[in-house]
């Protein structure tokens, strides 16, 4: 099969199939045959790894990625994309295509069955909507994996690795930086995609780290006390986390612990650290 990195490859495989992009699903197929190699050189991919491709689209980076990986498992969600897929990956015995919705996916059994539970490498073209769902989603529910390299848009990749104090800094960075470490790996302009976003991207890998850089005693309560500080970013710390209805978490409370630490009362949630925060939910947890 022709390589669908070259556009007019792509254009083809559309016409034949009469395919219309469907908005909902936010699609928008790479034609950039170096942003490709580029993906699948930064995504470290051996002959021994097992592959997840979230929205494999037509099979454009599948395609690279079925002739470096041992195994490739992509989960499409659109029905009108698989008999596409069944024709353009059909020179490829390595490749599983499932329909679904990655959202509902149990991708701890994907790992079972085709990596031995391994951890898996994760690599995908994202549609921008859903792009938190899906990294929170396989970060949380603690899936097997070694890394995520993903295509994003622009600023969610910048979001992903901000520091305190920045505007951008928030729940998705420092939820990003408690399970991996964020390192963008290329920008990535609207022409090398059909149809062209109105917006810059980036590809982003996300090395999960063996162990988080803090020890925190209740996950849950930590990440709970950060969406309760940026839902309310203009609000004090005291204040937001007060205001959230946590179970059991006082105004007293969230002043007493703050006082213990050395910290204002007037301090807002985007001047701390991840640090920070771990030892605010423990201090918290201490009541």
């Amino acid at each position: 099969m022709a390589s669908l990195g070259i556009p007019a490859n792509t254009i083809a495989v559309l016409q034949k199939y009469g395919f219309q992009f469907q908005k909902k699903y936010g699609q928008n197929f790479l034609i950039d045959t170096h942003v490709l190699e580029k993906i699948i050189s930064e995504s470290e991919i051996t002959a021994d790894d097992c592959v997840l491709e979230i929205g494999p689209g037509i099979g454009t980076m599948t395609q690279y990625l079925a002739e470096n990986a041992r195994h490739v498992v992509c989960v499409e969600i659109d029905d009108h994309l698989i008999p596409i897929l069944k024709e353009t990956l059909s020179a490829y015995d390595n490749v599983t295509i499932i329909h679904g919705d990655i959202l509902k996916t149990d991708v701890k059994a994907l790992c079972d069955t085709y990596n031995e539970g391994k951890p898996l490498k994760v690599v995908a073209n994202l549609p921008y909507y859903i792009t938190t769902p899906i990294i929170m989603g396989l970060f949380e529910s603690h899936v097997p994996l070694s890394s995520i390299t993903i295509m994003v848009q622009k600023e969610v990749a910048d979001r992903m690795q901000e520091t305190p104090g920045t505007k951008d800094y928030g729940a998705l960075s420092l939820a990003v930086q408690y399970y991996a470490k964020p390192e963008i790996v290329a920008n990535v302009p609207p022409n090398c995609f059909m149809p062209r976003p109105n917006v810059g991207s980036a590809v982003i890998r996300l090395t999960r780290y063996d162990k988080p850089p803090v020890e925190v005693q209740d996950e849950k309560k930590m990440f709970a006390l950060i969406r309760a500080a940026f839902n309310q970013r203009r609000k004090t710390l005291v204040n937001a986390v007060s205001n959230a209805g946590i179970y059991g978490i006082t105004k007293e409370d969230v002043q007493n612990a703050l006082e213990k630490m050395g910290l204002s009362l007037t301090i807002r949630g985007e001047a701390l650290d991840l640090f920070q925060f771990a030892r605010l939910s423990d201090e918290l947890g201490k009541k």
